[in-house]
C-alpha cells in the first residue's frame, strides 16, 4: 500500500482524522494525499477569478492542517480540485494510483444522531475505491483482529482483496470470516476460494435478514479491531444506502470499517 487519499472537509474532527491517516500511513510506509474538492457555478458577468481564489484558499487550509499535526516521516501532499465530488475523487485516485481512501464519518453534519454524513455517505455509495471509515476521535493502534462479514464469498474481481491482504499481513492480524445466510442465499455462496481461504484464521456461519444483522449478532463477541465488509449493489449496504446520510441507530461501529470494492 503506497498511496492513501484523505478527503478533507471542515468538520471539528479533521485534525484527529488527518493524524490517524498519517499514523496509519507511517506504519505502512505510504504517502498521504490530503484532498479538498470544490465546485463553482459561474454567474454571468462575474469578473472575479473565483476558481483561483478557492484553489489558493483550499491549499492554504490544507497546509494549515499539515502544520498542526505530527507528520512523522510521512510524505503528506496537499491537493485541491474543482469538480463533482465523486467523479473528481475517482479521477484523482486513478491519477495518483491510490490504494485506499480514508474517510471520517461526518465531514459536514453536526447532528449527533448521524453516523455518516452526506459527503462521506456519497463517497462510500457511489465510488469504487476501497475505503476505511475511521470513527471520530479514534487513535491509531495496531490491528490484531479483523472480522470480515459477507453473504457470499464468491470472488471474481482481480485484486478485490488487496487492501485486506496488505493490512492483515502488515499487522499479522487474525481474520475471522463470518458467512451470513440471508434470504438471498444461493448454492455456492459459502464456498471460500483459495485466495480468501489463505487469509482466514476462523470461519463461522450465522443467519440474518441482512449481512448487517448478522454482524450485529457477533460483533461484540468477536470484539474486532477492524470490521471488513463488501460494497455490493445488494449487500451489506442495501437498506442503509437508500439515502447518503446514515444514522447511528442504523450503523454505528466504534472501530474502523474497511469497505472493499465489490468482489463480483
Amino acid at each position: 500500500m503506497k498511496n492513501i487519499l484523505v478527503p478533507v472537509g471542515n468538520s471539528n474532527n479533521v485534525l484527529s482524522h488527518v493524524q490517524y491517516a498519517i499514523d496509519f500511513a507511517n506504519s505502512l510506509g505510504a504517502n498521504v494525499y490530503l484532498v479538498q474538492v470544490y465546485n463553482v457555478f459561474a454567474k454571468a458577468g462575474t469578473m472575479v477569478r473565483v476558481d483561483d481564489i478557492l484553489e489558493k484558499e483550499g491549499l492554504k487550509y490544507l497546509n494549515e492542517i499539515i502544520e498542526k499535526v505530527d507528520t512523522k516521516s510521512v510524505n503528506v501532499i496537499p491537493r485541491t480540485f474543482k469538480g463533482d465530488l465523486v467523479a473528481t475523487l475517482e479521477l484523482a485516485a486513478k491519477k495518483s494510483e491510490i490504494d485506499l481512501i480514508l474517510l471520517e464519518p461526518r465531514t459536514t453534519s453536526i447532528k449527533d444522531e448521524v453516523f455518516l454524513g452526506k459527503t462521506s455517505g456519497k463517497i462510500i455509495k457511489k465510488t469504487n475505491i476501497p475505503a476505511l471509515i475511521v470513527p471520530e476521535g479514534y487513535k491509531f493502534k495496531a490491528i490484531d483482529k479483523i472480522l470480515m462479514a459477507v453473504k457470499s464469498a464468491v470472488i471474481k474481481k482481480k485484486d478485490a482483496l488487496t487492501p485486506l491482504k496488505t493490512i492483515k499481513s502488515h499487522f499479522n492480524a487474525n481474520l475471522n470470516l463470518l458467512l451470513v445466510n440471508t434470504p438471498y442465499h444461493k448454492d455456492g455462496d459459502f464456498e471460500v476460494n483459495n485466495d480468501l481461504d489463505e487469509l482466514v484464521n476462523t470461519k463461522f456461519e450465522t443467519e440474518g435478514a441482512t449481512t448487517f444483522q448478522g454482524v450485529l449478532k457477533h460483533y461484540k463477541s468477536n470484539d474486532p479491531d477492524m470490521l471488513c465488509v463488501v460494497r455490493r449493489k445488494r449487500g451489506f449496504f442495501t437498506k442503509k444506502w437508500e439515502k447518503n446520510t446514515i444514522l447511528k441507530k442504523d450503523l454505528h461501529f466504534k472501530r474502523p470499517v474497511l469497505v472493499l470494492r465489490g468482489l463480483k
